[in-house]
């Protein structure tokens, strides 16, 4: 009965339009009420608790980062540095896009960010050589939801606060998945391009690839000191946040030049926007999982599933399938903030390595961001590129197939996740 209390607080709230975060706040009230215990000292509680973590720091400082990455020249240069590798082969300007993602990715850990960013810097280069732009458009889009999945990761974090999992550790555990999501990319667009007519870029030289690989340098070092310094413990993932934001700073105004004192406000507004957004939902999303726990959904949830838990496999199969369907309809904080707190519980009670299940989960949340209807992912790079939204859709399928390829892969065979884990541990 309590399990069917949330989900119709849950949906019923979000079919009548109320925003996530206050939806989530709505849900919370009504369990309260419905067990009988309904106190407003509670929620507040409960909401300023779960805000008040050290650990939440990283997402403001990771956010302002990538506004710093993108004003200050960062994510120009990688992409200069990617056409400058492989701008010249057939494809090429393709694989740029999703070479750039790759290290995008290992810089800012927002998806949204990074498909603007590289949709804004390829797409108009992409339709001149004669590029399909739908199918374009849709590889920036895949190339994106990678950001979530390489560390440093936004989405990472939240899970990690939300399950109690090492940071640390799902970081580590992201970079695998992350590169063969990145490698799916490329397969699946050297089968659907390989019929264009398109002009490519001249090759380019020995020195201006020497020269286009030293200006990317300060960007291309960025991921290095932040996976370092978290692997070998001079940081913890908060405080390699830190390093982000002033190291991207710092380049930005001294060494490219490109960030001016005037453009400060704009970045830090922009970034404290979003950071609102995200930690106002993390908070909301937080009573809701006390009660959860308080209700013991979670036990009533594993009396269901009992026999699932005795095969780890087929339950990750159907835990994925239900996060792909609810994916469609969610983004990808509220999908980490609502199921986490549920889903704990059960894998653990099915000997399933938490960081492993954490690695796999995101993964399947950044995938429902190139989904429809909400597809976040894809209304973003429909609004930069100026395609329709239908038409990104269509050009995102491969792709997407490609993704969920890679994912049931991961499902079928854990080892690929844990067994590398297990060395860089």
């Amino acid at each position: 009965m309590v399990i069917g209390v949330f989900l119709a607080g849950l949906f019923g709230t979000l079919a009548l339009g109320v925003p996530v975060a206050f939806a989530l706040m709505f849900t919370g009230i009504i369990l309260m009420s419905f067990m009988g215990m309904f106190n407003t000292q509670i929620v507040s509680q409960q909401m300023i608790t779960g805000a008040n973590t050290f650990t939440l720091l990283a997402i403001p400082f990771f956010l302002l980062a990538g506004e710093l990455m993108n004003a200050g020249g960062l994510s120009k240069r990688i992409v200069d540095f990617a056409i400058a590798c492989v701008g010249h082969v057939r494809g090429g300007l393709g694989i740029v896009a999703i070479i750039a993602a790759v290290i995008m990715a290992s810089l800012s850990g927002s998806a949204a960010a990074d498909s603007a960013a590289l949709a804004a810097i390829l797409i108009p280069m992409m339709a001149k050589a004669g590029y399909h732009v739908p199918r374009a458009a849709g590889l920036m889009a895949a190339g994106g939801v990678i950001a979530p999945v390489i560390p440093p990761s936004i989405a990472f974090i939240i899970f990690g606060v939300a399950a109690n999992v090492s940071i640390t550790g799902l970081f580590l555990g992201g970079i695998v998945p992350g590169l063969l999501m990145a490698t799916s990319l490329v397969v699946m667009w050297l089968f659907v391009a390989r019929k264009e007519k398109v002009e490519t870029l001249p090759k380019q030289s020995g020195r201006q690839r020497l020269d286009a690989t030293l200006k990317a340098g300060w960007a291309l070092v960025m991921p290095v000191i932040i996976l370092g310094g978290i692997r070998f413990g001079v940081f913890t993932p908060t405080e390699a946040a830190v390093v982000a934001a002033f190291y991207a700073l710092f380049v930005g105004m001294f060494i490219y030049r490109e960030l001016k004192v005037a453009d400060l406000y704009g970045v830090l507004l922009r970034a404290a926007k979003m950071t609102s957004v995200v930690l106002f939902l993390v908070s909301a999303a937080l009573v809701t999982s006390w009660l959860i726990t308080s209700a013991n959904i979670p036990a009533q949830l594993g009396t269901i599933v009992q026999p699932l838990i005795d095969n780890p496999k087929l339950l990750m199969v159907v835990i994925v399938l239900l996060v792909l369907v609810i994916g469609t309809v969610l983004d990808l904080a509220p999908t980490i903030l609502i199921l986490s707190p549920v889903l704990m519980p059960l894998v653990r009670s099915a000997g399933i390595d938490p960081v492993y299940f954490g690695v796999i989960f995101v993964m399947t949340t950044c995938i429902g961001l190139l989904t429809p209807p909400v597809g976040v992912v894809l209304n973003v790079v429909s609004g930069v590129a100026r395609v329709p939204m239908g038409k990104v859709i269509g050009g995102v399928m491969p792709f997407l197939l490609a993704q969920v390829a890679v994912l049931m892969l991961l499902v079928l065979f854990p080892e690929i996740v844990t067994v590398p884990l297990g060395w860089m541990r």
